[in-house]
This record gives C-alpha cells, structure tokens and sequence, in this order.
C-alpha cells in the first residue's frame, strides 16, 4: 500500500472527499495514533495517545485537513479560530484552501494568555466586525475544555460562534459537553474509526 505522506499535493486537489478522507484516516493511524500508556493534558491516563499535529503540520495532511474541513464549514462562514498551539496549523490549512477555491476565510489565532506587550491581545490576525461567524477548530477532542475556552474568548471579542469542527473525537464526553453548551459538534473522525484501521493496517503489515 502507497503511504498517504507519499501522495502528491497535486494529487490530494483532485482527489473525491471519500478518497481524501481514507488517506488522511491511513495518515493518521501511520503517524499520529500510537498504542501504550500515556498521560493525557487533561489528566486521564489513556492507552493510546493521538498527537495530531504529526498530521496538521504534514504537507499532505494539511492539504487533506483544509479540504476536508473547508467543505464542513456552514456557508455564512467567515472565519476560522482555535486555541494554540493546536489549532494553529488547522486554521491556517483551511484558510490557504479556501483562498484556492475562491472562498475567502480568515485565520484567527487564539492564546491560551494575553499577550505580555503591545496590544495585549488574546486573538491574533485581522480583526473582524463584531457578529462576524466565527467556527472554533479543535485537532483532537477529550473532554472538549480547550475549544471551549477559544469559544469563550472569540465571543468575548464580539464574535458569532455557534459550531465546533474537530478531526478527532476521542468519545471521553467532549461532544456531550458541546451539546450541554448549546454548541453544534462534528468530527471527521471518531477514535473508533482510528482503532479500527489500525488494526487492519497493521494485520497487513
């Protein structure tokens, strides 16, 4: 089997969502998932950890992530926001995507702490008139707390944020916890999803 980090950029603008959703699937298990005894930033032990930023800050993956999620975007969309560093790699890929595709998103930034000089601002990049329709992004979703707090700080600035994009759900009560704060949630991938083709790909092996 061709490795998804072997597939050309040109290759992944042409490919169906379908398509592009099972190489980034293969991207992750082949880069981000890995199996044994790891503690998570919230605290909770986990057999398996996913670093998503093994596949955001990949050529490929990037690509994949901001086709994937451009096309999950509602169509009053403006921007795009996530809590760094995280995030960072996500907001950027969908906003170069839609740039190509004639569909002009803005990239925001936000800090976990207020800038220590200058503005002191906890949201980086253009600023946007108040009720613009901002959707948070989030690389792997636990408990849902860190999209939450960009949540919090992207309507404290004025914004319109009603929808949550994840690429992992890790199923640990982040979704329900969205769904409690009257939020909108979908991720392309559920951590059953991960396991399952894992599993496949490495009876392969």
């Amino acid at each position: 089997m061709t490795s998804p980090a072997d597939a050309s950029v040109l290759t992944l603008t042409t490919l169906s969502r379908e398509e592009l959703r099972d190489r980034l699937l293969d991207l992750f298990c082949e880069a981000a998932y890995k199996e044994g005894d790891f503690t998570l930033s919230s605290g909770q032990k986990s057999t398996y950890y996913i670093n998503g930023k093994q596949v955001t800050l990949h050529a490929a993956g990037g690509v994949m992530v901001g086709r994937l999620l451009l096309d999950k975007l509602p169509a009053t969309t403006a921007a795009v926001a996530g809590l760094t560093l995280g995030a960072d790699p996500m907001v950027t890929g969908v906003s170069i995507v839609g740039a190509y595709c004639d569909r002009p998103i803005t990239p925001l930034i936000v800090r976990k702490e207020a800038k220590g000089h200058g503005t002191q601002a906890y949201i980086e990049g253009p600023a946007l008139p108040p009720g613009t329709p901002v959707v948070v992004l989030e690389d792997v979703v636990t408990t849902g707390r860190s999209a939450w707090q960009a949540v919090e700080r992207l309507r404290q600035a004025g914004y319109t944020v009603d929808t949550i994009l994840a690429l992992v759900d890790r199923q640990q009560g982040g979704g329900e916890f969205y769904q409690a704060q009257g939020l909108n949630f979908e991720a392309l991938f559920a951590i059953t999803d991960i396991k399952a083709r894992y599993a496949a790909l490495s009876q392969q092996a």
